[in-house]
């Protein structure tokens, strides 16, 4: 698998191709970013309908419509949806929880709280509902996750792709606490419920990453090979297409670390299920008991190194420094050199400081793009339901930029 080293920053200077892009512009991203099968599915069903117009949110009564007609299909005999209402929290994703009532085999009443996930017309990223409920059934028993009843794979009975999934009790964060306020970023849990969370937060993600993958037979991954760097590059490539599709501001750094990471692509020495979010903001935990509900927002998973998993999770933006002004707090519950210790100590795997760094690279490159790109080209077409959000996610291109740039100058 070959990855080109650009001289320029996009494929094309006509903005207008991004705006509506042709079938040969997405053939032509197609050719020279080759990703995982199921996300060019996503990517270019992004790309073909994006000439569609504004995205206008359906009204509950609209999604109470679909919900019933979709389920009529799914289930035998009768059943009743209440309780319909708007979720708040997540910065792209459409959630609806309800009630549903229904009569199981042999005449068995049952009722259950359920929540439907829905993306807008384009989102931050682009991704599988398939993925996510393979990811949810796989992980089911291992640890903390909904459980999934329903999928409509391509959106042929929602307006998009939509999953069904049993609505999960807890909090992201201690009710008190003003920190954390956008996705989960800077929460202060405090000392002692740190001690609670901060063990649990460690040994899901040793149980994600040692996670026998080979065990359940995933239609929407792809395996890479042990010992090559195909997994960087699937990663990469992913990367580069989203600033492809997306930029509309020039930005010289960007072709700087593009080619510093197509140099510099690491072996991969152990195939992981890599979450793709796992960070504070994404876990519930019972307020009481202080023991984690679920683990949420599966959708970006895939199979690879664990190496993003740990360079995503540590990132600065989701943690804080603690009161002594200079320990950073890893999502706001373990010190930096605690956790990667820890992580090693119960996951009995190594971490590589060259691989991380690389990581660490690729997710600010990829964040640049995501902020800088996507967020632009969302709003500017009225794409999502989110846009006051997405623009303001994009006021932290700076200090990404800044990220960025340090990180490339420690290795340049």
């Amino acid at each position: 698998m070959r990855v080109i080293e650009r001289e320029v920053t996009v494929l094309t200077q006509d903005d207008t191709l991004r705006d509506r892009p042709t079938q040969d512009f997405i053939a032509q991203l197609t050719r020279q970013y080759p990703v995982e099968r199921e996300i060019e599915k996503s990517l270019a069903r992004k790309m073909e309908r994006r000439n569609q117009g504004q995205f206008s949110r359906p009204s509950l009564e609209t999604l109470s419509g679909y919900l019933s007609n979709f389920l009529a299909d799914k289930l035998d005999g009768t059943f009743e949806v209440s309780h319909v209402r708007w979720l708040n929290g997540g910065a792209s994703k459409l959630q609806v929880a309800f009630d549903l009532a229904w009569t199981e085999g042999a005449g068995k009443p049952r009722k259950e709280a359920l929540v439907l996930r829905m993306e807008p017309a384009e989102a931050l990223n682009s991704n599988s509902r398939l993925r996510e409920y393979e990811l949810l059934q796989a992980f089911k028993g291992v640890v903390p996750v909904p459980d999934v009843y329903f999928l409509d794979e391509h959106g042929d009975w929602f307006p998009e792709p939509a999953l069904i999934y049993s609505f999960a009790n807890g909090v992201t964060k201690p009710p008190a606490t003003h920190s954390g306020k956008i996705a989960g970023m800077g929460t202060d849990f405090g000392p002692e419920l740190r001690a609670q969370l901060a063990p649990q937060f460690l040994g899901y993600l040793a149980k994600i990453h040692t996670f026998d993958h080979t065990q359940y037979d995933f239609k929407s991954m792809d395996a890479p090979r042990v010992d090559s760097t195909e997994s960087a590059v699937l990663q990469l490539n992913r990367a580069h297409r989203v600033w492809e599709e997306d930029a509309g501001d020039s930005a010289p750094l960007m072709a700087v670390a593009a080619n510093w990471l197509e140099r510099n692509l690491p072996k991969l020495d152990k195939v992981s299920v890599v979450h793709g979010d796992y960070r504070s903001g994404n876990f519930l935990y019972d307020p009481v008991s202080f023991q984690f509900t679920a683990w949420l927002d599966w959708e970006r998973g895939y199979l690879g190194d664990r190496h993003r998993d740990l360079a995503w999770t540590t990132q600065r933006m989701f943690g804080h420094l603690d009161t002594d002004g200079k320990t950073y707090m890893v999502c706001g519950l373990v010190p930096m050199n605690t956790f990667y210790r820890e992580y090693e100590a119960v996951s009995g795997l190594s971490v590589n400081e060259d691989t991380l760094h690389y990581y660490r690279v690729l997710n600010a490159y990829q964040l640049v793009a995501t902020l800088l790109a996507t967020s632009y080209r969302v709003t500017r077409l009225g794409r999502s339901h989110q846009d006051v959000l997405l623009a303001r996610l994009r006021a932290m291109v700076p200090s990404n930029l800044n990220t960025l740039a340090t990180l490339l100058k420690e290795r340049l």
